[in-house]
């Protein structure tokens, strides 16, 4: 059982069923299985190189979902499926999801399998993304579990903080306010603002039953800051579904799939004191369901939908602060749907300016997924297509994109690999190492961290120019002081074997 569906889905029962669907889509190991069993040949794979770096083998886990780097500079993620505890209510054969790491040269490390603890109390199904706090520690949410049954039946989510080394803590668990004012089911993970704190969404519960936007700190306070469904006719949206991006003004930006004026989705922003606006409402073609958003070094917003487009296969968009929403490509307009379709996650921007991403669907072989790249300008190119090679030992249905500092893109993908349990993928496109400022924007006399390779004997930080008092952490992070007088644009970090540079413009706040 997915939801209590009586308190959470009474907007609209195709509300529910259109929900229901998209679950299925985004987190089902079985969309791509006819596919996978057709995939008995070798075929020539495209000129980028492609190499698959771990495969889950279903006990470390099954159908991964994001990647993210740490300051140690390996890979960190969840799985939807997997691991060996024997408690799994839903699913004991399939697991209730793991967390694990990765390091860049592809050793896939098991840190914590979830529901094992009685009642699934930490939580099982974890979803999105995980980020680090200033800590070092990672923090991420569950879509079930926790303990809270009286809403939903098996638990409406957890939101949980882990060690490196697997130490994990549950910090809410949610639906454990009266009338679930604090929401449930949070599949759309977090996202870490520059004031530290963590902010989320959540699909149901909330005043309205439409869902919230809420902030946890690391210590667990929490707050609700917005309910979802507020407006006459769910006209502020309902049912968000994705993470959050700071912007540069500060705000938050989000996506739901359903509500706004024509009942498709909407997009807006919210201060991170819960001051809401819309700032976008769908209007073309069936519900888009936004994925998660990112700023690009314009300013601008870019994003992807999972539907809507020419031919409802999905689009890549841009979204200016003010509102005015450009799509670049629709999904599916080349000949056999080669350029992909049905992409479930959002961008990354590479350190080339251009932009990348994954679809699900489509492509050259199999129909079994995509990486595509494509400029401001919305020139679109197809770099990959998955089960290029045998039994898509390479996987298939591929999800999040990361580039991390070294140069190289890294993903999963939720099917095919050695065990057809979803794979971890590096491409290499030729680009070059880089530092990443988190967060990318602060003011004078703010400290902020840098990620990169190499970093030890580093002599130099400069913020467009302006030398920063720093030190180094380790060969992989450090920490800078935003000088007095420095002006927007790029960090150059001077180190033995080079200059780095930062992958965006570092925005200083007056």
């Amino acid at each position: 059982m997915q939801i209590a569906k009586g308190p959470y889905l009474n907007f609209h029962a195709a509300h529910a069923e259109k929900v229901e669907e998209m679950k299925t889509l985004r987190f089902s190991n079985k969309i791509f299985i006819v596919a996978l069993l057709c995939a008995a040949t070798t075929i020539a794979a495209s000129a980028q190189t492609l190499t698959t770096i771990a495969n889950f083998n279903k006990a470390d886990g099954f159908n991964p979902t994001s990647l993210a780097q740490g300051t140690d500079g390996n890979l960190y993620g969840v799985t939807y499926y997997g691991g060996v505890s024997s408690n799994c209510p839903l699913s004991p054969t399939a697991g209730c999801g793991t967390l694990f790491r990765v390091t860049t040269a592809g050793t896939l490390t098991l840190l914590y399998t979830f529901c094992s603890k009685a009642n699934c109390a930490d939580g099982f199904n974890p979803v999105g993304n995980l980020v680090q706090g200033a800590n070092g520690n990672f923090y991420g949410v569950t879509q079930l579990g926790g303990g809270n049954t009286s809403v939903c039946s098996e638990g409406c989510g957890t939101f949980f903080e882990i060690t490196p080394a697997g130490q994990l803590t549950t910090l809410h668990g949610f639906c454990s306010q009266t009338n679930c004012s604090d929401g449930g089911q949070p599949i759309g993970g977090l996202m870490v603002a520059a004031n530290g704190v963590f902010y989320g969404t959540t699909e149901g519960g909330g005043a309205t039953n439409g869902g919230t936007v809420f902030s946890i700190t690391s210590g667990g306070a929490f707050t609700t800051l917005y309910n979802f469904c507020a407006q006459t006719s769910c006209t502020d949206g309902s049912f968000p579904a994705a993470a959050m991006v700071q912007a540069t003004n500060g705000k938050l930006y989000g996506s739901t799939d359903f509500g706004g004026t024509y009942n498709r989705g909407t997009i807006f922003s919210i201060s991170t004191a819960g001051s809401f606006a819309s700032v976008h409402t769908f209007n073309r073609g069936i519900n888009p369901s936004p994925n998660p958003l990112i700023q690009g070094a314009d300013g601008n917003l870019y994003g992807t939908t999972a539907e809507g487009g020419t031919y409802r296969d999905g689009t890549v968009f841009r979204l200016t602060p003010a509102g005015t929403l450009t799509y670049l490509h629709s999904f599916c307009t080349e000949s056999g749907c080669v350029d992909g379709e049905l992409p479930y996650v959002g961008l990354a921007q590479g350190n080339d300016g251009n932009f990348y991403g994954t679809t699900s669907g489509g492509g050259r072989i199999y129909y079994a997924g995509t990486v595509f790249e494509i400029t401001p300008t919305r020139s679109f190119s197809t770099l990959y297509s998955f089960c290029a090679q045998t039994a898509c030992l390479d996987g298939s249905a591929a999800m999040g994109l990361m580039q991390a500092t070294n140069g190289n893109f890294y993903g999963v993908t939720k099917d095919g690999g050695s065990d057809n349990a979803g794979t971890v993928f590096e491409l290499s496109t030729g680009l070059g190492p880089f530092v990443e400022a988190k967060p990318g924007f602060s003011n004078a006399g703010k400290t902020v961290y840098i990620l990169g390779n190499n970093l030890t004997g580093t002599s130099s930080v400069t913020f467009n120019g302006t030398a920063a008092t720093f030190s180094v952490i380790s060969d992989t992070f450090m920490k800078a002081t935003v000088p007095a007088g420095a002006t927007t644009g790029t960090i150059q970090v001077t180190t033995p074997s080079g200059t780095l540079l930062s992958n965006m413009p570092f925005h200083i706040i007056k």
